[in-house]
């Protein structure tokens, strides 16, 4: 299994229908301070409990700072049995960009 890369228009989509979840892999305080609407903050301490009580049938979108760690993490998710796995492309400093009301 492998992960997709996804752009920012089709991520809006899916989130507008409700079909994907939303893990941001960057620092606290970054995602503390702005994230997608929903998003669920993933690192080291966190990511064992998430693997193991996540539904890994939901399509996942990882997103990072500019769409380069997520790949990382993305393909880890996916070789952790997620079937949908997305690395947003851009990451969350294009997404502000361009989805400023998906942000909180």
């Amino acid at each position: 299994m492998s992960f997709k890369v996804i752009n920012a228009q089709a991520a809006c989509e899916l989130l507008e229908a409700g079909k994907a979840k939303v893990v941001d892999i960057r620092d606290p305080q970054s995602y503390q301070q702005s994230c997608i609407k929903g998003a669920i903050h993933l690192d080291n301490n966190s990511v064992a409990d998430f693997v193991a009580s996540a539904d890994k049938k939901q399509p996942l979108i990882v997103v990072c700072y500019h769409g380069m760690s997520s790949q990382n993490a993305a393909q880890f998710l996916s070789d952790q049995g997620f079937e949908e796995v997305y690395s947003l492309e851009g990451g969350f400093e294009f997404w502000k960009t361009c989805q400023p009301d998906w942000c909180h």
